[in-house]
Formats: C-alpha cells, structure tokens, sequence
C-alpha cells in the first residue's frame, strides 16, 4: 500500500512502481481480470483503485477488509488506490465500507490474484426520502426545487419531545414558541406570527385559533412518521395563511401484517403520557388506531415574572383511520379523531378544549400517467368554560370547517402538469362577537403547477393560483417560480413566491370588551395581506456530509395588527405599512459510519424599520440549534445517546406602558438563552424500548419570568418505555437470510 506522507522521493518511487504495476497488470490481465497464482512468479496479492460509480472520482479513506481474516485488509490513498496481500490459496471475501457510501463485497476465487477495480454508491439516506409538502406531489427531497426540512421519525424519537413545540424548537433555528395572554402559547417563524405560518395533518387544515394561533396541543407526536417544513410563502399551493411558510405533519402508516405498540412516559412535575396504537396491513385493508392521554400538575415558577404558575392540564387524543384497496393503485381511505383539552386555569372554573375531525379520500391511479385525488374533510374545534361549583359546561366558541378538494396530476415523459381546487365552508360562533353570535364564509380556489425535468440537473417548477372569499370581499393570484441545477455534489436553487392571508371572521367582526379596560373592534374593510418571497440556496452534498446556505427576503404588505383608534376609544384591526425582512439561513449536517451524526443549524433575521416606525417586534436576531448524537446496533441491543441545543440571542423591542394608551412605549429587552438536552434511547430487548432525558442540562432559570423567556424551573428529568408487541412474537431469521 502507498502512502502520502513519505518524502517526495518515496512518492516518485511509489508512482513509478504502480505505473510499472498498472502497465504490467493491463498485459498480463487483459482489463483487470483474476488470473491464477500460478500464471505469475509472484506471491498472491490483490490490488487496484475505488472511485465513486456517478463521477468517477477516486476515493481516499475506504476500508478494504478481508472478511475471512479481520485483522487483513488496507485504507485507500489519495489516489483511491490499495494493495492487499493474502497468505494463501483459498478463496476470500474482500468487504468494502466508506463513510456515505453503500457498502459493497467482492468474492475472489481460490488461487487468484490481480486487479480489482470497484465503484461505489453514494449513500444519500435521508436525501432518497420523499416529499409532497413543497410540490404537493411526490418528489425526492434531493430533487425538489423548493427548499424543505425534513424531520424524520428517527429524529423525532431521538428527541424524547413530549410535544410539537419541543421539537420544532430543537430542530428549527429562527422557531420561538412564547406566551401570549393568558398563558396561550404563540409562534413566531424569522419574523412571522402563527397567523402566517400554515400547520397541516397529512396535509389538511386544523380549525380553530386562540390569539391568531391554532391549538398546538392537538399535534401529537406520538403517531408522526415526519415532519416537512416549507419557509417562505407557499400560498401558490396552499392559499390563505401560508404566508411565512408550512409546516405538515405526517402520520405513521402501518407497515406489518399487525402491529401493537404500548407506551408511557413519566417527568417532573408529575407529567405523564400513556397510550398505544393498534394496526394492521393487509392485501386490499390498512387500519391504525391510536389513542394517548397526558397530563402535568401545576408548575410554581422560582422567580417573579409576568406570571409565576403555568397551569396543570389534562389532555386525550383518539385517532382512526381505515384504507381499503379495490384494485391495484384504486384506494378509499375513512378517518376520524377527537382531542379533549382542559386548563386549570382558575380556582372553581376549569377551561376545555373539543376537537371532532373526519374525512374520506379517494386516490386512484388512472393508467400509468394519470393520478386523481378527491377529499373531504370536517374539522369542528370548540372551546367551553367549566364551572367546579355548579358543574355547568358553557360552550362559547364553535369554529366548523368543510372542504372538499380535487387534485389531478398528469406523468408526462420529462413534464408533470398538476390541477386542483378546493372548496371551504367556514363557520365561527365566538364570545368575541356581539351577543356571541356567529358567521359564515365561503372560500374556492383553482390552482395549477408545471413541473419540468428536461434533464437530470435542471428543474424548473411554477404554479399559480387564484382564492376567492366571500366575506372578506378578496380575490387574489398567488404565483410560484422555483429553478434548481446540479452539478457533481452541488446544487443551486432559486425561488420566487407568493403569499397571501385573507381577513379572517374575528379580524373582520370582533367586537370584545377586553376585561373592561377597553374595546376590541374589527374591520369589515380589511385589504388582504400579502407577501412576496425570494430564496436563493446553495447546497453541498458528499459522502458523509451536507452544507446549506439560503438567503432570504420578505416583503409583507398590509400586514394586518391592531392599533388604537381615537374614535373608537378602543383597539381596532387595521392594515400595516410594509414590512420587509430578510437573512440568512445555514445548516450543516454529518453521518458516519461509525454512528456519530452531527447537526448544526444558524439563523440571522433582520427586520427592516423606517426611523419613525416603532418596533414592537420580538424576533430574536439570532438563533441556533445544534444535535450531536451517537449510537451502536447490535442483534438483541441497540442505543443512541442525543445532545441536543438550541440558543436564542438578546432582543429589545417596544412595548405599550398602558393598556388603556397605545401612543407611549417604553424600551425591553428580553435576555439570551441556551437550553441544552440529553437523551438516552435503548432498545432492551427484540421491540422493547427504553429512553431517558435530562432537560435544560445546566439549570437555566430566568431572573424574570417574560413571556418570551423560557419557563424552565431548573434541571428536569423523563423516563419512558415502549413496547411493540409484534416484535416480540417474531421469530427472528437466521443472519444469513
């Protein structure tokens, strides 16, 4: 074997000797073929180059290891190049392995010795999964050109998040989950609020909002099988609200003829998770049922603040979904749920939550070019305040949804042409409307997206939509343009999008009395708010290793708040100046063979501010989160150790100094932070699983309790344990199978 690290006259030796090898071994093999020992005055030996099989590259630092002899083998040069010597005559098992490459094996015969030329594949893993957020049809995530983070179910059980918050926050930089009033949780997404940033289950709608954010304990991690997250505007697509970008979760399906999984989690404060999911595959049948019940005791904060107890909770969440298969690629799905809620919030009164969902879907493959997807789906989100001491249920908010949706897409040879509409009946009763009242909304759209592959390295993808509201008064076009080239191990992509989100019914109809302190009025003559998004990405991928780097720009126009109106004597909605917010995203991201995985992600966000403009705007400039873990398989164990961190920076902002008076602010600054987390899962034996975490590793605790401050009390501890049932009654197969 060569080495590159001899003087220059050992490398000049080298060279000439493997010219003189190379030349002699084209003669006497004829290409590169095996030839008995016998057919060369020399003792038996192996030799020859590894290159990566798409752009024929060498490869310096693969392992060659002679299976029948582990402690026989080589590491290739600079070069790519290697020489083995075997002891014998028999015939062997050359074994190759290289970090982000697939693993490869090469038999030689008893009795033969020359030239062994191998190329090896790229292993890109979690680049060969597939997406539908950022295309609304299937597309490796390698391929698409609209930029998506993918958040698998190994990364996601990794995590040990009780929650969606707890996850996003981990794997997202330029993510803060804060409080709003009441302890009613808000996000804010690189400058977005969660009225702009649009949340899908398997790609629908949630109804129901709190403080222009939709009930985020009604994602449930338990039953994820990934998470894909669009930044940036996606209205082409997916309309109203998808502003600041999308995030979909996704849910498991089942994949064995049956399966059981039993689950329990338990941490401080007396937080406990229980539940389970049954499910099973068949021929033309696939059903998942799954059921989880939380709760957490009441949480004392250790220092003052603008709240010093977060509330205890109980919650219940129940799903089922049911697909038959009439015929190949012909499939009805039925689904249904319901999620239950309740805050401790006051002394004699708790405050609940109801979700009833359901669907049905067809989708059906027409030909081998042809694909047709019809769906409808109901969502009914109700809030209610009950009394301890008269034991009464008072429902006083209902927000029903119904939409029905079309999705057509045509397989040309390098071409894919996709159509649909959907059409939406909204509904909302709210104690927010004069005498509670109630109204209704219809919504229709047509949209149409041109997919283009003229070859393996350029895509060029564009749609367009159109959105009409019947109450809102708003007609609106959303369109998309979004190009991708790649070369060798990188890739470019550019985007352009547009965003909209049209005045809701409370921003339109609000008419609250805000604790008697003042009026919450709304605006029947609200424009709709709209954004124009420009990304460029460049992103680097090879072996073991991923780079990327977005730039990004936001204009929001009309952006809908609220301010104070003289007249009134009371806050109304209204439409803002422009806003315009820009920065810079970057990831990095490793995977070795040797199962340490690194990630490290960066984000700078700027909010542009004219000098008479106040900023009210609490997003953090920069932010970061960072995951290192390590893990090792083994037939009846197997573990992952996870680090993982997220860090938010100082941010001063402005703020009202009365409520009664919105023309007075005064200067805050919310401090930085880093909250770390360590998690250790284990699989004990065959589908029995073990995990257990420490929170905010090293004791955070805020000397002010803000409202976009962590409420962290300290140091935390989790331990949970899983079971699935269908692992323990099978037989395992033999290693050679």
């Amino acid at each position: 074997m060569f080495s590159d690290h001899n003087s220059r006259q050992s490398r000049t030796i080298s060279r000439f000797l493997l010219l003189v090898g190379c030349f002699t071994a084209s003669i006497l093999l004829g290409g590169g073929l095996l030839l008995p020992v016998s057919a060369q005055n020399e003792e038996r030996r192996i030799w020859g180059s590894v290159t990566d099989s798409a752009t024929g590259e060498p490869l310096m630092g693969v392992a060659l290891r002679i299976a029948e002899q582990k402690n026989l083998g080589a590491i290739s040069d600079s070069k790519g190049k290697f020489r083995i010597q075997l002891p014998d005559n028999r015939p062997y098992t050359l074994e190759i392995s290289c970090v982000g490459y697939e693993r490869a094996r090469r038999d030689i015969p008893a009795g033969t010795s020359g030239a062994v030329h191998i190329q090896l594949k790229e292993s890109t893993q979690a680049l060969q999964e597939m997406v539908f957020t950022g295309t609304r049809t299937p597309k490796l995530l390698k391929e698409t050109p609209v930029v998506t983070r993918l958040i698998s179910e190994e990364e996601i059980k990794s995590l040990d998040a009780p929650n969606v918050q707890d996850v996003l926050q981990t794997e997202l930089p330029g993510l803060e989950f804060s409080y709003s009033m009441n302890q009613q949780v808000s996000l804010n997404l690189q400058g977005f609020g969660g009225n702009s940033v649009l949340f899908l289950v398997d790609g629908e709608r949630l109804a129901g909002e709190t403080l222009d954010n939709v009930d985020y304990s009604r994602l449930n991690m338990d039953n994820v099988s990934r998470i894909e997250i669009v930044k940036g505007a996606a209205s082409s697509l997916y309309g109203s609200n998808a502003v600041g970008g999308v995030v979909n979760i996704i849910s498991k399906e089942p994949s064995e003829k049956w399966s059981c999984n039993l689950k329990a989690r338990y941490g401080s404060h007396n937080e406990r998770q229980f539940g389970g999911s049954m499910g099973f595959n068949t021929t033309r049948f696939k059903q998942m049922f799954h059921l989880q019940q939380g709760s957490c005791d009441a949480i004392k904060l250790k220092n003052d603040g603008d709240y010093n107890t977060i509330y205890a909770y109980h919650t219940l969440h129940l799903k089922e979904k049911l697909s038959y298969t009439f015929r190949q690629h012909q499939t009805l799905t039925a689904r249904a749920g319901y999620f239950f809620r309740e805050r401790e919030s006051q002394p004699d009164a708790t405050e609940r939550y109801r979700d009833f969902s359901g669907g049905m879907k067809g989708d059906f493959l027409i030909r081998k070019s042809h694909t047709l997807n019809i769906s409808y789906t109901f969502d009914q989100y109700d809030k209610s305040d009950y009394s301890l001491l008269t034991h009464s249920d008072i429902r006083d908010y209902s927000n029903v949804q119904n939409s029905l949706r079309a999705l057509y897409s045509h397989y040309f040879a390098k071409i894919t042409l996709t159509v649909g509409g959907d059409y939406l009946h909204d509904y909302l009763m709210s104690y927010q409307f004069a005498d509670e009242g109630f109204y209704r909304q219809h919504t229709a759209d047509g949209f149409v997206q041109f997919d283009w592959n003229p070859t393996t390295r350029f895509n060029l993808i564009s749609a367009l939509r159109y959105d009409a509201y019947s109450e809102a008064d708003v007609q609106h076009f959303s369109p998309k343009l979004g190009l991708m080239y790649k070369w060798n191990h990188f890739s470019l992509r550019g985007s352009y999008a547009d965003g909209f989100r049209a005045p809701t019914l409370k921003e339109m109809y609000m008419h609250f009395n805000m604790a008697n302190l003042f009026m919450i009025y709304g605006n029947p003559s609200l424009k709709a708010e709209t954004s124009r998004n420009l990304n460029l990405t460049a992103e680097y991928t090879r072996n073991a290793y991923n780079v990327t780097m977005t730039g990004f720009y936001n204009w929001v126009e009309n952006r809908i708040t609220t301010a104070w109106n003289r007249a009134l004597n009371g806050m109304q909605y209204i439409n803002m100046a422009t806003m315009q917010i820009a920065g810079i995203d970057c990831n990095a991201s490793a995977k070795w063979d040797c199962g340490l995985q690194t990630r490290f992600s960066y984000v700078f966000t700027h909010e542009f501010l004219k000098k008479e403009e106040t900023n009210l705007s609490a997003t953090r400039p920069h932010t970061a989160t960072a995951n290192i873990s390590y893990g090792k398989k083994w037939d009846n164990y197997n573990f992952r150790l996870t680090l993982t961190g997220r860090y938010l920076s100082k941010v001063t902002c402005e703020e009202y100094t009365s409520m009664t008076s919105y023309e007075e602010t005064e200067t805050v600054s919310y401090p930085g932070y880093s909250i770390w987390k360590l998690t250790f899962n284990q699989t004990i034996w065959k589908g029995i699983n073990m995990t257990l975490s420490i929170d905010n590793l090293f004791n955070y605790v805020p000397d002010y309790y803000y409202n976009n401050s962590p409420a962290t009390t300290g140091t935390t501890f989790a331990a949970g344990i899983s079971a699935d049932l269908e692992k323990l009654w099978k037989k395992r197969k033999p290693k050679d199978e």
